[in-house]
């Protein structure tokens, strides 16, 4: 199938957890959801990310978004792995795993989301089968996808920068902004283009003109 693309619907699917069966859609319900994925279980890189998910969750709680791994193992090593996890995670603070991993032994999900890696050959379990490749979608409630980023194995996740695009997402949707280089919460953002500026001195009373294409303007959110 071709690669999936922003705009595109986030395929549905069935699937065993740690949380038991889901249905994909179903379970995202009126949130919106982070699907990460992995290219096996007691891998160095993702049980550094996997605490770290489970350490944000107030963050991702706040955000109204879900989180749900998958990676290329059965449940029984998901369980396993788990509590390395939170034994890693516990050397930074108290560490839960809250959030389902799919099982995907098979990787027809990772088929499905174009998750496999085709490009290192040597990347094999031990059945031959293409491992997972390390990538992150961002979907909304209408089952959007709004991001996708495929990392190397060799480098970890940023969390941090992923959070951000999920405020950017955000604002954007409510407000009619867009977010410049570098943007974090509670800074300045653009006006969007589709404003006129007639609108923006209404929307956004204290915006400021720096090109005919180019006008900022604080935004307060909560």
């Amino acid at each position: 199938m071709p690669s999936l693309r922003l705009g595109n619907t986030a395929p549905d699917f069935v699937a065993e957890t740690t949380q038991g069966p889901i249905s994909f859609h179903e379970w995202i319900g009126d949130s919106w959801a982070i699907l990460f994925s992995h290219p096996g279980d007691f891998t160095p890189v993702c049980t550094t990310e996997l605490a770290e998910v489970a350490r944000r969750a107030p963050d991702f709680a706040k955000r109204n978004v879900k989180v749900i791994g998958i990676s290329a193992n059965g449940l029984d090593d998901h369980v396993k792995w788990a509590k390395d996890i939170e034994e890693w995670g516990a050397k930074f603070a108290p560490t839960t795993v809250g959030f389902p991993i799919i099982a995907d032994q098979d990787r027809k999900i990772s088929t499905l989301y174009d998750m496999l890696d085709e490009q290192d050959a040597t990347n094999r379990d031990n059945k031959g089968l293409p491992f997972t490749i390390r990538t992150v979608f961002v979907i909304d409630p209408k089952k959007t996808i709004r991001l996708s980023i495929a990392y190397p194995a060799s480098t970890g996740r940023n969390f941090d920068e992923i959070i951000r695009v999920v405020d950017s997402l955000q604002i954007g949707d409510k407000y009619r902004v867009t977010t410049p280089v570098n943007w974090k919460k509670g800074e300045d953002v653009i006006v969007h283009p589709s404003v006129s500026n007639e609108e923006a001195k209404t929307l956004f009373p204290e915006h400021t003109v720096h090109k005919p294409y180019l006008r900022t303007t604080p935004l307060v959110v909560e």
